[in-house]
């Protein structure tokens, strides 16, 4: 396996537009996210709106953390070793997270939420560990977590591997659904700006360097 990801690998840098997009991906995301952990830590400090959702009244919440994470992060994992074998989708799943964080600053910075009132907390239990510990409450339109599955359904390499990420879209948005960590409206919104931040990454490629 690790020789045929050498050769992937050798032969995708062999390309000038390839080599290119892919140093500028990953410059983009280096950036952005370290400014996205900024903006959740201010965001956390401003005044949010919050309303009534017309599901969450019909049932109580229910911790789901540990269902949620394992979801998240077996699927990034599983979708990074994958991907190794096909750079452009690779490629593609760097630029889609990069812009997806971007949309993601824009949507809440023009929406700011209140938590749903019975909220579970949902914890990150690696960043209790080994971050700050900070618990974020209003990191929510839109779900960060259903758009994450949605991008890795999206740049999955196979039809098996696609298929079993699309039932995990479904089981994550219906996790943080049950536990009232997001209202239903940031779940429903997250595959569309999912697929708008695929889209736009495929379109950019093509035109500033004429990846296909």
């Amino acid at each position: 396996m690790f020789k045929e990801i050498k050769v992937v690998w050798k032969t995708a840098f062999a390309e000038k537009e390839f080599k290119k997009a892919f140093w500028l991906s990953l410059f983009l995301l280096a950036v952005t996210l370290p400014i996205l952990s900024r903006f959740l830590t201010y965001n956390e400090s401003r005044t949010g709106v919050s309303f009534p959702d017309p599901y969450m009244s019909r049932f109580q919440p229910v911790d789901l953390t540990w269902l949620i994470f394992g979801l998240i992060y077996v699927g990034l994992l599983a979708g990074i070793i994958l991907l190794l074998k096909h750079p452009k989708n690779l490629l593609f799943a760097i630029q889609t997270y990069a812009l997806l964080a971007i949309f993601r600053m824009i949507a809440m910075y023009s929406l700011p939420l209140e938590p749903p009132p019975n909220t579970i907390p949902l914890i990150d239990p690696f960043i209790q560990l080994f971050g700050s510990g900070d618990i974020l409450m209003k990191d929510l339109f839109f779900s960060g977590h259903t758009s994450t599955m949605t991008l890795l359904f999206l740049t999955a390499a196979t039809q098996r591997v696609k298929t079993v990420y699309f039932i995990g879209i479904f089981l994550v948005g219906a996790a943080v659904l049950f536990q009232q960590t997001h209202y239903s409206v940031d779940v429903i919104a997250a595959p569309f700006f999912a697929y708008g931040s695929y889209r736009l990454a495929k379109y950019l490629d093509a035109k500033v360097f004429g990846l296909k």
